[in-house]
């Protein structure tokens, strides 16, 4: 006669089951660097865990033995998802608000004086270099058209928005949020920038059309190569090199310096810093960065 495990016995097969070896975590934590750059140690071993239990389960996978082999079998079809999984996306809208005070009131004032000096071409590109769920690059909308004003339709200005988890562009892009995102934003700046949801949309709120006409959002590993050749005005890249290495984080800041224009401004995390001697940016203020003229 089958045997029938009773409740505890049940759960103790699946813990099982479910134990994350040395031997796979080594595996995960070289396959994400492989993949995105970001490094994993012991510190995240529990993170890494919860998270890909929730895989697991979607795909029914009996333990990560067997996920770990998906990954090795069916790379490509599965490592996206993997990624995806893994990343941390924390956002909101002007988070880090001294960056969009120096965008509005010094950067921004300053491309507008210059171009009413002379008679170059009136372009600007901005590039959110990891947009998560897209408050960052919505927010960089915000403060650009706020500023142009009634001058906006005189300037080729846009906005790139990317991220390596697909799952984060496709919400980034449909611009639709639950409303208590906006809740500590100013309420003007709330009403005219976003639209209240109604009837079986109540409790939620969409980014403005003019917004979003002029951000377009593009999947993208930023370790991979970049199939836009710039230049950028300004590069927004906060909160991600955090994640890499020394050796990632040197070949990548001069990726951004060269896409830059003279001038170009770059922004990085709270935590994040260059130093000096590694290359040839001008200090702007709290982890602002600028490429020289």
């Amino acid at each position: 006669m089958e045997r029938v495990l009773n409740s505890s016995e049940a759960v103790s097969s699946r813990q099982e089951k479910h134990t994350l070896t040395d031997k796979e975590f080594r595996f995960l934590c070289q396959l994400v660097y492989k993949s995105s750059g970001i490094v994993l140690d012991e510190r995240k071993r529990e993170m890494v865990y919860r998270r890909l239990m929730r895989r697991t389960r979607e795909l029914k996978v009996a333990s990560f033995t067997e996920y770990c082999q998906l990954l090795k079998d069916n790379h490509n079809a599965e490592v996206d998802n993997f990624i995806n999984a893994i990343t941390t996306n924390l956002t909101s809208f002007f988070r880090e608000k001294h960056h969009f005070d120096y965008l509005e009131q010094e950067f921004l004032p300053s491309v507008l004086n210059k171009h009413r000096r002379s008679d170059d071409s009136k372009r600007l590109r901005i590039w959110s270099a990891a947009c998560s769920t897209g408050e960052e690059p919505y927010s960089i909308a915000i403060s650009l058209l706020s500023v142009l004003g009634n001058n906006s339709r005189s300037w080729d200005a846009k906005i790139l928005a990317t991220d390596i988890d697909s799952n984060v562009v496709a919400t980034a892009q449909s611009g639709v949020y639950v409303d208590d995102r906006i809740s500590d934003l100013d309420k003007t700046l709330a009403q005219k920038w976003f639209v209240k949801g109604t009837g079986n949309n109540e409790g939620f709120i969409r980014t403005h059309q003019n917004l979003q006409d002029i951000i377009t959002f593009k999947q993208l590993n930023i370790l991979h190569d970049w199939p836009m050749s710039g230049p950028f005005d300004v590069i927004f890249c906060r909160n991600v090199m955090i994640y890499f290495d020394k050796e990632t984080q040197n070949r990548l800041l001069p990726r951004f310096y060269d896409i830059l224009t003279p001038g170009g401004i770059l922004f990085l995390g709270h935590s994040e810093s260059i130093q000096k001697d590694s290359i040839n940016f001008e200090f702007k203020g709290k982890t602002i960065f600028r490429k020289p003229l």
